[in-house]
């Protein structure tokens, strides 16, 4: 009889210590492993002519892209093994990490300039963008500060001073570098965890109607933006000059069709799509997967985005703010850069400097992506092995 009732006891404990492994999100995992494996393809096939270019190999930007790999797992790897009370409790820091690099960049001399944007600091051979490793950073800080104050913001609006100062800081070293982008991201991203915090709806509707109408003025308050958006309406007006970008990417768009031209077909990719295996990949990816193709990837990123939600809602529910906000802030950043930078391939949005997030080429954006991914697996493991914990104390009647 002792050994009947010792029995789910012991086998509750034995589960509880089974490898974390088991706890992992595998949809998440398998949807951002395809992503990755399809934009390793995708650049070796964009950056061929670039490649050749720079007097390198012709796949020279896909071996860079694949030791990008290596830190970018530590780093995810890393994220996955922090507890998040201890990244709650490093948020302060890492806010100030943020802020340093963002005004690092800004120093003459430090910051690295291309095409009339300072966002880079140099590291050896590589180059660290400041606005994709200060995202993830004041996400964290602005999670944790909400984990505090959200019972009191669901009833005064006091907490937003100093919030808004941040954030007003932020967007400045943003706007200096410039990256509106960026900014836009990050704004709407913080945007969604407060309103997911209890935000009361009209204070957050007067401050959201006051944020686009300041990101309307900054748009109008500067020529190329303009320009940009004017372009966008019909690229076709000025085929080799504002609208070239969008008129060269919908021709790429345009010979896909269907099933694509084939894979290493691209004839766009050859010099006339500018950055193709950066901010244009997505028309490479049409042109010679066509609409199948794009549907795969597009389904993958919803996929990866359904689970951050889920992952986000399950551990509000229970109890755990902090994770939650994350969560959600992690899906809808990566669901933001990715919608624009599709839309601005297929002529829907007018052209930003946005990458294809896990697929585009480039270091610092995989990196702080994984590790973005990272923080949204532990997340859902502490929220796993919470319920298992709870499963035990429960078996046989502890307590």
């Amino acid at each position: 009889m002792a050994d009947m009732a010792l029995h789910p006891r012991l086998e509750a404990l034995l589960g509880q210590r089974a490898g974390w492994r088991d706890d992992l999100d595998r949809p998440l995992m398998v949807s951002v492993l395809m992503i990755l494996g399809i934009g390793l393809v995708m650049v070796a096939s964009a950056s061929v002519a670039v490649s050749g270019a720079d007097g390198g190999g012709s796949l020279d930007l896909l071996w860079r892209q694949t030791l990008y790999l290596l830190p970018a797992g530590v780093a995810l790897l890393v994220a996955l093994r922090m507890p998040l009370d201890v990244l709650e409790a490093l948020s302060p820091l890492l806010l100030l990490f943020g802020f340093f690099l963002l005004l690092l960049v800004l120093v003459p001399g430090v910051g690295r300039e291309v095409n009339g944007a300072t966002r880079w600091i140099p590291v050896g051979p590589v180059n660290v963008q400041a606005a994709e490793v200060a995202r993830l950073c004041l996400l964290v800080y602005f999670a944790a500060f909400l984990q505090r104050h959200a019972t009191v913001l669901k009833g005064s609006l006091r907490p937003l001073l100093p919030a808004g100062l941040v954030f007003a800081a932020t967007a400045g070293l943003l706007l200096a570098q410039p990256d509106f982008g960026a900014l836009v991201v990050l704004t709407i991203t913080l945007a969604t965890i407060f309103f997911i915090a209890g935000m009361p709806l009209l204070p957050f509707l007067g401050i959201a109607a006051a944020g686009a109408g300041l990101l309307t003025y900054l748009i109008v308050s500067k020529p190329y933006r303009l320009e940009r958006m004017t372009a966008f309406r019909d690229p076709w007006s000025d085929p080799f000059d504002t609208g070239f970008q969008l008129t060269q990417s919908l021709i790429a768009v345009g010979r896909g069709e269907w099933t694509g031209v084939g894979l290493g077909n691209s004839v766009q990719k050859l010099f006339y799509l500018p950055e193709a295996h950066t901010d244009f990949l997505f028309a490479v990816l049409a042109e010679e997967l066509g609409v199948m193709g794009m549907t795969v990837v597009i389904g993958l990123f919803s996929v990866l985005v359904w689970r951050a939600c889920r992952i986000g809602s399950a551990s509000i529910r229970d109890g755990n703010l902090f994770g939650g906000l994350l969560a959600f802030g992690i899906g809808v950043a990566i669901a933001l850069q990715a919608f624009v930078n599709m839309g601005v391939n297929l002529g829907l949005l007018p052209t930003k400097g946005l990458t294809l997030p896990l697929m585009s080429y480039g270091g610092s954006s995989l990196v702080m992506t994984l590790a973005a991914i990272g923080v949204l697996l532990r997340v859902e493991l502490e929220r796993r092995q919470a319920a298992r914990s709870a499963t035990v104390r429960h078996a046989g009647g502890w307590s």
